[in-house]
């Protein structure tokens, strides 16, 4: 009878084996954070001192913040304006410079506030703004010369033109800003322009007055009327009664010129020259004057040119032009 032998060994080893992975742990997958800092091209070692510098740089601000609270910085901006004065660092003179029309006081007025102040205290903006407020300014540059002068450089808006308006005189440049009243017994030699709202039109009339150079010399003023044409009149004492609109001014001026530069208009005892229609040139005479006076038109760029009497204002002459 034959002995079977059993060798157990391989069933120990396999009971032993299959023991053993039933109790291996599941491994566990990287988390959301470990997989970003993973992405930042960082050493550890270098994350962890960004983060100190980071937790630094809060720290500064919000002490910044505390400060700037308790008003620190500004006590320690005082401390350090006052010792500059201590040290001969203040404000001791004023000068200005850039004036010719305008009045030296109102600027004086206003930097002599500053005098015997530390020289770091100043405003510069502050005074340049209160500056800036004064008529006759039109741009100004305020600066520091160390140890003890303030320096105030003034642009003065230049005067263009003597605004009648409401019985009143003034000064007034390009933009139409009044620069302050006029003696009407010293006027200065520029153009008169009345009416309401005629200052905002000096520059217009200068654009006007160029389009026939000849005639700016003999402008003595100009009526901005219904605040829509230009009524001239000239230092011979004549009135040229222009259209509306600036094209048709423009043109009716440079025939104006042409003409009185042909048949000498002005200062010929003309009232007025009315060129508001287009169809036609009239001439007003003064109240009483001939009409065989009036100066002959040879030139009018209309087919008529019409001589009216200032006193009987129905009654015409027409001449061909």
């Amino acid at each position: 009878m034959s002995t079977a032998t059993i060798r157990r060994g391989s069933g120990r080893g396999a009971r032993s084996g299959s023991s053993g992975a039933g109790n291996r742990r599941p491994r566990r997958g990287k988390s959301t954070i470990d997989r970003l800092i993973g992405l930042v091209p960082l050493s550890p070692e270098q994350i962890a001192k960004a983060m100190t510098w980071g937790i630094a740089l809060v720290v500064l601000v919000l002490l910044w913040v505390a400060a700037r609270f308790l008003g620190l910085p500004a006590m320690i901006g005082a401390e350090i304006s006052e010792l500059a004065g201590r040290a001969g660092f203040a404000v001791t003179k004023i000068e200005v410079h850039g004036l010719d029309r305008m009045d030296q006081m109102p600027v004086t007025d206003i930097a002599v506030k500053y005098v015997d102040r530390s020289m770091l205290s100043v405003d510069l903006d502050k005074v340049r703004g209160e500056v800036m407020k004064l008529g006759w300014v039109k741009d100004a540059r305020v600066s520091r010369r160390l140890p003890d002068a303030l320096i105030v450089d003034v642009m003065e808006r230049q005067p263009v033109a003597v605004w009648q308006h409401d019985g009143q005189l003034s000064l007034v440049d390009a933009t139409g800003v009044a620069l302050g009243g006029v003696d009407p017994d010293a006027i200065p030699d520029l153009p008169l322009v009345v009416g309401p709202d005629a200052n905002l039109k000096t520059a217009a009339l200068a654009r006007l007055m160029d389009s026939a150079p000849a005639l700016k010399p003999m402008l003595a003023g100009a009526t901005w009327v219904g605040n829509r044409r230009w009524d001239l009149r000239f230092q011979s004492g004549e009135q040229l009664l222009l259209p509306e609109g600036e094209a048709e001014a423009a043109a009716a001026l440079v025939n104006f010129a042409r003409m009185d530069g042909v048949d000498r208009l002005l200062g010929r005892g003309v009232l007025r020259f009315d060129m508001r229609d287009p169809s036609r040139f009239v001439l007003r005479l003064p109240p009483g004057q001939s009409k065989t006076d009036a100066p002959t038109v040879t030139s009018a760029p209309t087919s008529r040119a019409v001589v009216t009497d200032g006193g009987d204002a129905g009654t015409t002459q027409a001449t061909e032009g």
